[in-house]
């Protein structure tokens, strides 16, 4: 019998000792914070689509029993914003990690800073899903940008009515001098 397990609520030591492989190709709609850093999709861009592929093992060591292993793998093509000209760009993203798991999460903590590896809390109800979007938002670039843009930068900052916007108000220091020259007792020398 074949053991079904799910990506929301992974028993990460069983999925380890079952030594199997999961995979998902869905939609990016399907992954909100993926989706909130995306550009506003065009109409005539094809729909995008996150593939990952997660396996597990049982790796051994001399000092004791094995501990389970997660090794996670996960592609999209996501658009975002072009930090030049403000259009979509589309950028891949790609993770190839591997994660140990340890008892608790101070374990965890002491020993992720020396290994290579990602060292994480074993827990009973291991979310899969978050983890691949956690690693994939992690690989968003921080200014992305084409390398040619399709339209040249907008290099103005202010728009072309902007003076004329101004020009029916009056200048209050006008306002402040007129005050002033209806005060008793001062004039201009």
């Amino acid at each position: 019998m074949k053991k079904e397990f799910d990506v929301a609520r992974l028993d990460v030591k069983a999925f380890a000792q079952a030594g199997v492989a999961l995979a998902e190709a869905t939609p990016l709609a399907q992954w909100p914070r993926l989706t909130a850093e995306a550009a506003q999709a065009t109409p005539e861009a094809p729909p995008v689509e996150v593939r990952w592929r997660a396996h597990g093992e049982m790796r051994g060591n001399a000092a004791g029993p094995g501990v389970p292993w997660l090794h996670v793998e996960a592609d999209t093509e996501l658009p975002l914003v072009c930090q030049r000209c403000l259009g979509p760009v589309p950028t891949a993203l790609s993770v190839d990690r591997w994660f140990r798991f340890v008892a608790d999460e101070a374990t965890a903590a002491a020993e992720d800073e020396e290994a290579e590896e990602d060292v994480l809390a074993l827990e009973a109800d291991f979310d899969l899903r978050a983890l691949v979007e956690d690693e994939l938002l992690m690989d968003i670039p921080v200014a992305p940008r084409h390398e040619v843009c399709p339209q040249p930068p907008r290099l103005s900052a202010v728009d072309d009515d902007f003076d004329t916007a101004g020009a029916d108000k009056p200048n209050p220091f006008a306002v402040l001098e007129g005050l002033r020259k209806g005060k008793p007792g001062s004039h201009k020398d």
